[in-house]
């Protein structure tokens, strides 16, 4: 897949990627996850997984495809705000940011999406710093992925990552707001921001985050510090499109984004269980030696992944051996000359 080079700015950007000109009908989406606390003394990760959004929204859902919705929250300096948003998002962006309500998705209704998932993130990164629960040296990472009919948009802010598997290949889906982007450090330092010992301002390890107020300047500022997500949206094949990796950094810390598709795709053909595939993965990161909390969301697009022609291992077939053969396999066995 060949996607249009991104933006880094304090807005969001959107990429729309389109693979197939076929109505692609995904009915078939399911989903499990995991999270472990890892080596840490908390886990202060918080996830969200809904296959079936409109039973969940209720009078809120208006469009007519069907639509499913993962989140990943990924904690620091305590739980309070990644608890905060994951109670707080589904309100945010479906009710307060003007979420666009359409029975088509043209490039205006995905414009709109676009706005609405920016102003739910600074939403939330305003809310948290209005809550006098949350401490200002409290943050969270975040990561959402909403699935619209054959549409799929992320909005990301952070280092949680959403990887696609495209027949067997690894597709990432969102970028990594680190100070290794050498697009993330240069906007930070055109800020005035810092790094020292790769973190920002020798603190944090990523480039945008909600929260972490005691790194931002006042609300309305240019800060070096962002909460603004990057959203993408592309179109989902129904052929070649398998399933999703929605993952925190704890995953991807020891993990390639090819490796986790292949242990994905290689326990799907075993068991067909998404659930069991994230407890998998998070297992595998524990055996690397992970240093911190690990989650993990497995959101299958197909009924099954199919194994590929001749897989299957072939029947065992019987050695005639001769009389003379058996004997001398027989004296050898026993040590006769």
């Amino acid at each position: 897949m060949n996607m249009s080079k991104q933006t880094y700015t304090n807005s969001a950007s959107i990429n729309i990627v389109s693979v197939s000109d076929s109505d692609v009908n995904l009915t078939n989406i399911r989903s499990g996850s995991h999270t472990d606390i890892g080596p840490r003394k908390f886990n202060e990760d918080e996830h969200i997984r809904i296959d079936d959004l409109s039973s969940h929204l209720g009078d809120l859902y208006k469009w007519s495809f069907p639509s499913s919705f993962y989140a990943i929250f990924d904690g620091h300096g305590g739980s309070e705000a990644s608890s905060y948003v994951k109670n707080h998002v589904m309100k945010l962006l479906f009710e307060d940011s003007d979420f666009p309500q359409s029975s088509d998705i043209n490039k205006t209704f995905l414009k709109d999406l676009e706005d609405s998932h920016s102003k739910a993130f600074l939403l939330a990164d305003k809310a948290i710093a209005n809550e006098c629960s949350i401490n200002n040296d409290c943050g969270t990472t975040a990561l959402t992925v909403l699935v619209l009919g054959q549409h799929l948009v992320i909005a990301n802010a952070g280092d949680c990552r959403a990887v696609l598997c495209r027949n067997g290949i690894a597709i990432p889906m969102s970028q990594d707001h680190r100070p290794s982007c050498l697009q993330e450090k240069k906007r930070v330092e055109e800020l005035g921001g810092c790094f020292e010992g790769g973190f920002l301002d020798g603190d944090l390890a990523v480039t945008r985050a909600l929260g972490d107020w005691y790194l931002k300047l006042p609300i309305g500022s240019n800060s070096p510090l962002i909460a603004n997500p990057e959203v993408s949206v592309m179109v989902l094949s129904e052929e070649d499109d398998e399933f999703m990796i929605i993952g925190c950094d704890g995953i991807w810390d020891v993990m390639s984004n090819q490796a986790a598709v292949s242990l994905v795709r290689r326990e799907l053909r075993r068991h067909n269980d998404p659930k069991r595939c994230a407890m998998e993965l998070v297992k595998e990161g524990l055996r690397l030696h992970a240093a911190d909390n690990l989650t993990a969301i497995v959101v299958c697009f197909k009924k099954r992944v199919e194994s590929p022609v001749g897989s299957t291992r072939p029947k065992s077939r019987r050695i005639a051996m001769s009389e003379e053969a058996r004997n001398t396999l027989r004296r050898s066995l026993l040590g006769e000359n």
